[in-house]
């Protein structure tokens, strides 16, 4: 049997577990920094596939490291896993198939690689959607997870459509807050120091901000704390925003922009005013055409095809944008829908579990181990993505 043969049919003896696995992570959502569910079934089905795996890694309780080393030297290959769900909707992002699809992959290219050479691993990393501890991805980067891999790959499940890797917005998630002084807003108003006022004015500069914006620019926030009562002039308020660009120097010169309107607002009103980002900062996604097209090429051998990328496909973020930022990294969306429906929505979510939802964890799991096995068989082609992936970091 062929090693091609050898994954294709490793996958399909072993779906069923993996879609099952797939099922009971999405009947048990969990969000950031609190995924032990999800964690624990993961890494124990990684366990059973001969992988040596440790949890509770690069500073996140609910991260894992599984790995499996041939007996051969060769290139190191990485799958990502996401399995955090959304605060009070849960899995409307279909991260329970994109775990199982990770797994499943590496489990797929393990049955192979002791021929070859090489090292398969896959790290799960929580997070994705942000909140406590987010955006882990940024966390591997920062510990040194990355130094020694070649490449990296993931697939994120979508609707309608297959589409290739796509190039994302870096994002800053950030905490703006302000410090005043209380008083009595009617006997004693000249006392007090408003912290509100500080943060409505910075909510205006930044609306302000964005009139003189290049278009891949989103700046966008809310106000989660205002006060205690209105009687009383605000002591303390707090807004979280997001910073989104499409590059490392755009965010850079945005991020101090949004500093400046905060400095501004503290002087003008007298409070004292702090921003810092909450959690990982989210780089933007470099993108490596000739690592997709390995993809496509094993996507279009099962009777697929993929949508050119469209403008819109470009104005999110991921923190598989910082995995991007130090390795070839691909992340193609794989249909879960026949239907086009929106991410983070109740019809996503049932999508998540439905018979075509479960089916791409087959299919991704196939192609993302034959684009692997490509990359360990062919020193030419790896080299040539490292060089282009490279040069398009270097081009930003």
């Amino acid at each position: 049997m062929s090693r091609r043969d050898t994954i294709v049919a490793y996958a399909d003896e072993r779906l069923k577990d993996y879609q099952q696995l797939a099922l009971d992570i999405h009947a048990h959502p969990e969000v950031s920094n609190y995924e032990f569910f999800a964690c624990e079934h993961l890494s124990d089905m990684l366990r059973k596939e001969g992988f040596d795996v440790k949890t509770d890694v690069a500073g996140h309780r609910t991260g894992f490291d599984a790995r499996y080393a041939s007996g051969k030297p060769g290139p190191v290959i990485v799958f990502l896993a996401e399995f955090d769900a959304l605060a009070g909707l849960g899995h409307g992002c279909g991260h329970n198939l994109f775990g199982a699809t990770s797994s499943l992959a590496a489990a797929c290219l393990k049955q192979v690689i002791d021929q070859v050479g090489g090292e398969v691993r896959v790290y799960g990393t929580p997070g994705e959607e942000g909140g406590e501890n987010g955006s882990a991805k940024g966390s591997f980067v920062r510990e040194g997870f990355l130094k020694d891999v070649d490449a990296a790959l993931c697939v994120h499940p979508g609707a309608g459509v297959h589409t290739l890797t796509t190039k994302t917005l870096g994002c800053a998630p950030v905490d703006i807050e302000f410090w005043g002084k209380a008083a009595h807003a009617a006997s004693c108003p000249e006392n007090g120091i408003n912290a509100l006022n500080a943060l409505l004015m910075t909510y205006r500069g930044i609306d302000a901000l964005r009139q003189h914006c290049t278009d891949d620019v989103r700046i966008h926030g809310i106000i989660v704390n205002g006060g205690t009562a209105p009687n009383i002039v605000p002591e303390y308020a707090k807004g979280k925003f997001y910073l989104r660009a499409a590059t490392a120097p755009m965010m850079k010169k945005i991020y101090e922009q949004v500093e400046h309107i905060v400095e501004g607002a503290a002087l003008m009103t007298g409070a004292k005013g702090r921003m810092q980002p909450y959690q990982n900062i989210v780089e933007n996604t470099v993108v490596t055409p000739s690592f997709d097209a390995v993809y496509q090429k094993h996507l279009e051998e099962f009777g697929e095809h993929v949508r050119p990328i469209e403008p819109q496909d470009e104005m999110g973020s991921s923190d598989v944008g910082n995995i991007s930022q130090v390795v070839p990294t691909i992340q193609p969306h794989i249909t879960i829908s026949e239907q086009v429906v929106p991410a983070h929505s109740e019809e996503f979510k049932a999508a998540a579990k439905s018979p075509l939802g479960l089916a791409s964890i087959g299919l991704g799991a196939k192609v993302m181990a034959l684009t692997a096995l490509d990359l360990l068989e062919d020193p030419e082609l790896l080299a040539k993505i490292k060089k282009e992936h490279a040069e398009a970091v270097k081009a930003q």
